[in-house]
């Protein structure tokens, strides 16, 4: 049997289902129990939003406390269930072998809860010996965020512990891939486009996708239409609030004081600075240039570099 956290109160009563079948967090027609990912490349606002969404459901007077985000959330990286499932440590497992369990962990998540169940996921859409990496069969829809390479990289050099030009080539290479450890099997990544066009392009479920520097710039024009793709009540005060409670001086400020379980051992803190534009004070010309080269359709796309070539953050 696969353990999972039961979810916080506030989140289990929005779960479970309407008289119609049909739970608060599940746009389309979906089976009962299913799963909306929370999905984003790493370090591009997923905590953020699962801050905000964990604020928005309890309607709390105080902010959530960042460590209680996994009772709001799950995560598709973590071990136990890998465990559970096998009776072996998940450093014991193959690639292979974790990848064909990848469907019974994301059935078990997707009945941890009645209605629909919010997971995190960091991971690319691929078919992996002919098994996708995500099960759509149990999944309602997805909020996609995207947040530019410029700044993402920066953040993600630190979070993994690599030099800029080492996490550059990472987010520019196809087949880049976290590896299992103690506590996460391993993710494929891809490449930070092809990341991005793997969830906002073709998929068979619904995806809302946002963008993490409207987030930064009008977030109550960014976040109100995530509250309505999940059907949730949208309240202009418990709107502002929840964005108030999710900011990022206040997520920041409660690391600072107990410190969150997600921070990677190789960085001095989770929350860095969460600036737009911050990279231009920490990439030289050739290092923008060697994103610009790789993403370039993808750049554009999304509105961060113009026709002529010119960075639009």
């Amino acid at each position: 049997m696969i353990a999972m956290c039961p979810p916080h109160p506030a989140l289990r009563a929005t779960l479970s289902p309407q008289a119609g079948g049909e739970g608060l967090f599940c746009p389309l027609r979906c089976p009962m129990s299913s799963i909306v990912w929370l999905a984003s490349y790493p370090k591009s606002g997923n905590t953020w939003l699962r801050a905000f969404l964990a604020n928005y459901v309890s309607d709390a007077a105080a902010p959530v406390d960042i460590n209680q985000l996994p009772q709001f959330s799950l995560s598709d990286n973590h071990v136990r269930p890998y465990e559970d499932l096998t009776g072996r440590p998940a450093t014991a497992l193959s690639p292979r072998e974790i990848q064909a369990l990848r469907p019974r962990v994301h059935a078990a998540m997707a009945n941890s809860a009645p209605g629909a169940v919010l997971v995190k996921t960091h991971t690319a859409i691929a078919a992996l010996d002919g098994i996708s990496t995500i099960a759509a069969d149990v999944t309602a829809c997805a909020v996609y965020i995207i947040r530019n390479p410029f700044d993402m990289v920066v953040s993600f050099a630190d979070h993994y512990g690599l030099t800029l030009d080492k996490a550059i080539k990472a987010i520019n290479f196809d087949n880049n891939i976290t590896l299992t450890n103690a506590r996460n099997i391993f993710q494929l990544l891809s490449s930070w486009s092809a990341h991005v066009r793997s969830w906002a392009v073709g998929t068979p479920f619904g995806v809302h996708v946002m963008r993490y520097e409207d987030m930064s710039a009008q977030p109550e024009a960014a976040f109100a239409p995530v509250v309505e793709f999940l059907k949730l009540p949208l309240d202009a005060e418990r709107l502002r609030r929840a964005i108030e409670f999710s900011a990022f001086d206040v997520l920041a400020g409660q690391e600072k004081k107990s410190g969150f379980i997600e921070r990677s051992q190789k960085s001095e803190r989770f929350f860095r600075a969460g600036k737009v534009g911050g990279w231009r004070k920490a990439l030289s010309e050739a290092q923008a240039q060697a994103i610009v080269a790789r993403h370039r359709d993808a750049l554009i796309e999304y509105g961060y570099l113009s026709a002529d070539g010119t960075i639009l953050v």
